[in-house]
């Protein structure tokens, strides 16, 4: 088999990015948008020993899970992957990309909970954020292809709500008629590299990423959100630097307020321009609701990553008392305004890195327990050895990486260790400290390949 070559496989099973697996020859070949049970005609793309990589060009055997994607660009945008499948097999998938993870990477064998569904199968995204380009030596808005800085351009995205479309046309318009081009990555010309759109219960705040501090014919963009969105912030980031970095400095208000006020449940919160808020609200709830009960009256809970604070107001009111640790500053200084908004003496804001100033807080407070809500990337590893010290009573964890997720559990757990050069490998007879009592996935992020994972550890009596 060579590169290529025209195969008939039949797909049994899912890979981590949703792309379908398959045996030919010995090998075994994996293919983007393919479902289990289709039969499809493959090209070969590229053939490494015993794995191959290929394209469907016909699918010969169609799947009873596959549906037409709502996207005109699915099959060439790096954003979703899984338009393509029923949004029931979605689930089904992402329940078993958290419990495959945590056995292949930490030995952890065990079944999480269905994963629990998005009420908006589409337009459920508060944020956007879209790269500006040039393509065929136009302006072009849109979305990276996958692995790449190439950008897909499109005029719309089903994932996001109605009033992407507007601007996304308001912005052609703006850039059309100043004169403005899109900032070219092998160049370094043009002025504008992205815009920025957070939606907070129907009040949106917008920033543009510039090469340049003055914007020629700002005000005609003015003209133009203004008959997009009622309510609504303008900042400005001016970005010079040749790299991928989207946000290096908070960005600058030009119009309107700098924080926006909203409410979840009976919590009053703000968030600005820089604030993290989790993109699907509906999920949201649920996912806050249920790690919030997980907690008791008697806790001290200290939230690390804590965001703009919305969670650990929710810990608070609850809890004996709540503490949240945020490195961005205009983060803290949201939860700081929260604390007074709900009355809140009992939450306690901590601006700094986490691997900074958690120990102080658990010297202080020795029987508090913890959560965490990382990034991508996960908690660092230090940080964990640090906690596996102070052996917190129960330790909750959010996250939105399955991958990272089963590293630092199977850390906290013992099921993953450190040999003499410092690598991380699965042991059968560590020191079990932990045991998990829960894994609830949530699908935050439908259409993609992407799930958030709720996970409760409780520490084993000694």
């Amino acid at each position: 088999m060579q590169k290529n070559d025209l195969i008939e496989v039949i797909c049994v099973s899912l890979g981590t990015n949703g792309e379908g697996i398959a045996s030919y020859d010995g090998c075994t070949v994996f293919v983007p948008y393919l479902l289990p049970g289709e039969k499809a005609a493959v090209r070969v793309l590229k053939r490494k020993d015993n794995i191959v990589y290929g394209k469907a060009e016909e699918i010969l055997v169609p799947a009873e899970d596959r549906v037409r994607p709502q996207c005109p660009v699915f099959y060439r945008c790096g954003g979703c992957r899984l338009q393509h499948m029923r949004y029931r097999s979605q689930l089904r998938f992402k329940t078993e990309l958290v419990q495959n993870a945590l056995r292949k990477i930490a030995g952890i064998d065990l079944k999480a909970e269905p994963c629990e569904k998005s009420e908006k199968e589409y337009g459920y995204r508060n944020k956007l954020q879209l790269p500006v380009g040039v393509v065929n030596g136009k302006n072009a808005v849109g979305f990276y292809a996958e692995r790449t800085h190439r950008i897909v351009k499109t005029d719309e995205c089903p994932i996001h709500p109605a009033w992407s479309k507007d601007l996304i046309a308001a912005l052609y318009r703006f850039m059309d008629k100043c004169g403005l081009d899109g900032y070219d990555e092998e160049t370094g010309k043009g002025q504008i590299r992205h815009i920025i759109v957070r939606e907070v219960k129907n009040q949106y705040l917008i920033t543009l990423v510039s090469t340049v501090g003055e914007i020629k014919g700002i005000d005609y963009f003015y003209y133009l959100l203004d008959g997009i969105f009622r309510e609504y912030s303008f900042f400005l980031s001016v970005d010079t630097a040749r790299d991928n970095v989207v946000l290096k400095e908070p960005p600058r208000l030009l119009k309107g307020k700098p924080f926006y006020e909203a409410t979840e449940g009976d919590i009053v919160f703000e968030a600005g321009a820089s604030t993290f808020l989790q993109v699907n609200e509906g999920v949201r709830g649920k996912l806050y609701e249920r790690a919030a009960a997980l907690f008791s009256q008697e806790d001290v809970v200290i939230d690390c990553y804590a965001g703009g604070g919305l969670l650990t107001a929710m810990l608070a009111k609850k809890c004996k008392r709540a503490y949240g640790i945020e490195i961005v500053p205009e983060a803290s200084a949201c939860a700081e305004s929260l604390k007074r908004r709900n009355g809140l003496g009992n939450m306690v804001n901590v601006c700094g890195k986490v691997e900074e100033k958690l120990a102080a807080i658990l010297s202080q407070e020795k029987d508090a327990v913890l959560l965490f809500d990382p990034p991508r990337a996960g908690v660092d590893r230090n940080i964990l050895k640090g906690v596996l010290g102070h052996a917190p009573r129960k330790i909750v964890m959010i996250s939105c990486n399955p991958s990272t997720l089963a590293r630092d559990v199977g850390i906290l757990t013992g099921k993953l260790t450190e040999n003499e050069r410092g690598e991380l490998v699965k042991t059968e007879n560590g020191d079990t400290m932990y045991e998990i009592s829960l894994v609830q996935p949530f699908d935050m992020f439908p259409q993609t390949r992407h799930v958030e994972t709720l996970v409760e550890l409780v520490r084993r009596d000694r």
